[in-house]
């Protein structure tokens, strides 16, 4: 489970940066979504991979190990909402540019 967490936070993270480097805005914008995307899974793995185990600790709980960590789920959550918030910001400017430049390459030029 861990291997394929961790291929899917590099494919992820390549995928992003690989957008980032290209010249139209939109590519740019979802490769800004795709590496955060990977950050929020590395994040959410940090806080250890548990199937069964309860977020919050109960009065008779043993020890801590034996829990899930609830930080790395409510980080997550946040960066998940502010994401959504940003790259909706950016596809309203990436749409106002296009609407004054009438194209959607970052150096404004046509090709």
């Amino acid at each position: 489970m861990q291997l394929l967490l961790a291929i899917g936070i590099g494919i992820l993270a390549g995928s992003g940066v690989w957008l980032l480097l290209r010249p139209r805005t939109y590519q740019v914008i979802i490769g800004l979504s795709l590496c955060s995307y990977a950050v929020n899974l590395f994040i959410f793995s940090m806080g250890r991979l548990r199937s069964g185990a309860p977020p919050i600790l109960t009065s008779h709980a043993g020890s801590l190990a034996a829990h899930a960590d609830p930080v790395p789920q409510a980080l997550v959550l946040t960066a998940i909402v502010i994401g959504f918030a940003t790259t909706a910001l950016f596809l309203v400017v990436l749409l106002a540019s296009r609407g004054l430049t009438a194209t959607d390459h970052v150096d404004g030029m046509e090709r």
